[in-house]
Parts: structure tokens; C-alpha cells; sequence
């Protein structure tokens, strides 16, 4: 079992910047991935950004070049720098981890509201 706890979320203006976290407890060796999910209201859950065991990441192509997905050195926590915030990136953001193996397993955090207004 692996427990995940977001925080970070809020409201800012258009262009400004949101530090997102998220602490992982349990059973976080096996991890293989972690990633960050949004859904906005009427949306299906998309993707933003995810990284590896081995330190790798990916992006969705709408946050390319402004948000960063990192991990700390225990892999315990991983964070989504948000910069040059758009409204378009309004939702609930979501902390995921993934485990291989049979069956794979998905485990989620609560979600943490992110509202780009102005």
C-alpha cells in the first residue's frame, strides 16, 4: 500500500507561479513511476507531468517548457513547479503512483485544487 498526501494547491493570477507536493508513505520502494494528473470541470483526467524511478520524466505538450516534475533524493516526496500559470491549467490536480507487476497497481492522493484567475 502506498499513501499519498498533496498539498500546494491555491488561487493566483494568470502568469504567476504554484509549487505543488506530494508525500509518499508505505510501501514506496516499489514505485515506478510518479506522476501528476489534472481533470478540470467536464474533462477527462489528463497527464501533466510524470517521472521515472531512473529520474526521467515527461510532459504533457501543454505544460512543455513551465511546469518541472522533480524528486527528492528518497523519493518520498515529488514536486510540480507551475510557472507562467494560464487559465487554462484550472483543475484538480492529482498525485499518482504506479507499481509494475501482476496486477499492476495505481494509487492516488485526494487533489488539490488549482484556480488561474484574474
Amino acid at each position: 500500500q502506498v499513501q499519498l498526501v498533496e498539498s500546494g494547491g491555491g488561487l493566483v493570477q494568470p502568469g504567476e507561479s504554484l509549487r505543488l507536493s506530494c508525500a509518499a508513505s508505505g510501501s514506496i520502494f516499489n514505485i515506478y513511476a510518479r506522476g501528476w494528473y489534472r481533470q478540470a470541470p467536464a474533462k477527462q483526467r489528463e497527464l501533466v507531468a510524470r517521472i521515472f524511478s531512473d529520474g526521467t520524466t515527461n510532459d504533457a505538450d501543454s505544460v512543455k517548457g513551465r511546469f518541472t516534475i522533480s524528486s527528492d533524493n528518497a523519493k518520498s516526496t515529488v514536486s510540480l513547479q507551475m510557472n507562467s500559470l494560464k487559465p487554462e491549467d484550472t483543475a484538480v490536480y492529482y498525485c499518482n503512483a504506479f507499481i509494475r507487476g501482476v496486477p499492476p497497481r495505481d494509487y492516488w492522493g485526494q487533489g488539490t485544487q488549482v484556480t488561474v484567475s484574474s
